[in-house]
């Protein structure tokens, strides 16, 4: 069995480049997300979108309410697809941040470094890339599941068979929509990336 999955990245908010929202912060969407998010589900009402799962963040519950009442569709929770948890680092601006030697680590080696007291992204990914297997194994579609820039990108990472160092080479805008095949067994095809329909 296989499913079409698109990944949509949340919509714009107003802490977007400025802090690590992380899971500690209770971010809604800005009026240009819900915008953005409004328009991309006019794009995807011709694709026969089946289901919606989503993050149980604010941020992404919201994306898949403005999706879902687009498309007349009820989205579920999915707590797979939630962001990483990036332990003493969530809910930091990116600022202080960049002084940190373990920050810039984590973002040079990704598929090795540690979060400090959160989880890795080898650990992030691989729950993700188990919900997709078990939407492949129920086999319908398209299915929208609605995630983080990180989690996708590394979802994308696993399935073109990179490493999880690799992962800041993909841009994942809000709002936007990746495309892959989902056929089971962490096996993928990546149709589209970073795109708006």
């Amino acid at each position: 069995m296989s499913v079409l999955v698109g990944l949509v990245r949340h919509g714009s908010h107003d802490d977007l480049g400025t802090w690590l929202s992380g899971r500690t912060r209770d971010i809604a969407l800005n009026a240009g997300g819900r915008a953005e998010t409004a328009a991309l589900a006019q794009r995807l009402a011709r694709r026969g979108v089946a289901a919606i799962a989503t993050s149980p963040r604010r941020r992404t519950a919201e994306t898949a309410a403005i999706l879902g009442q687009g498309l007349g569709l009820a989205p579920m929770q999915a707590d797979a697809l939630d962001e990483i948890d990036f332990g003493a680092w969530s809910g930091a601006r990116f600022s202080d941040l960049d002084a940190d030697p373990a920050w810039r680590h984590w973002n040079a080696a990704r598929a090795t470094a540690p979060t400090p007291g959160g989880e890795t992204m080898g650990a992030a990914v691989a729950r993700a890339v188990a919900h997709l297997d078990g939407l492949a194994e129920q086999g319908g579609g398209p299915v929208l599941c609605v995630s983080h820039c990180d989690v996708i990108r590394g979802v994308v990472a696993h399935a073109l068979g990179l490493s999880l160092d690799n992962i800041l080479r993909f841009e994942i805008a809000p709002a936007s929509i990746s495309w892959v095949m989902a056929h089971g067994q962490g096996s993928f095809h990546v149709l589209t990336l970073n795109g708006n329909d």
